[in-house]
């Protein structure tokens, strides 16, 4: 079995409401897929009450909490000295999450000492990857 860090983590929902709606977002990391963290919505702030994950790089968000970063659907950035903003982009709109900082680099220490940067080329399972992607391409041209 491979280790996994899961951790809840408040968040404020920057909306048009007065005030930020406060929403636990849980955190999950597996080292089958060391590259990338998993950011899980409840269903109570979800557009259609499905469970929503949004998938990025947990480089992304080590670099967003030192500096702006990210292209496409991601964008995380420092607020301030104590929080991190983290911007979700999909055709449906825009969501804006304000977190402490200091939550987030909790969750990323776990997930380095589960699989540290310079071992997560070696938890990649590039040879079952490539099966997988070869043997659909195989599937769709038959």
């Amino acid at each position: 079995m491979f280790p996994t860090v899961e951790e809840p983590v408040p968040a404020h929902l920057i909306s048009d409401a007065p005030e930020p709606v406060t929403v636990t977002v849980r955190l999950n990391y597996d080292a089958q897929d060391p590259l990338a963290v998993h950011m899980i919505f409840p269903t109570a702030v979800s557009l259609d009450g499905a469970c929503v994950t949004w998938t990025f790089a947990r480089a992304l968000l080590d670099s967003g909490l030192h500096t702006p970063s990210g292209e496409g659907d991601v964008h995380i950035w420092p607020y301030n000295r104590t929080h991190t903003m983290v911007e979700l982009r999909s055709a449906e709109g825009v969501a804006l999450l304000r977190f402490a900082s200091g939550r987030l680099r909790h969750f990323l220490l776990h997930s380095y000492a589960t699989v540290p940067t310079e071992s997560e080329s070696q938890a990649l399972d590039i040879d079952a990857g490539l099966a997988a992607l070869l043997g659909k391409a195989k599937d769709w041209q038959d």
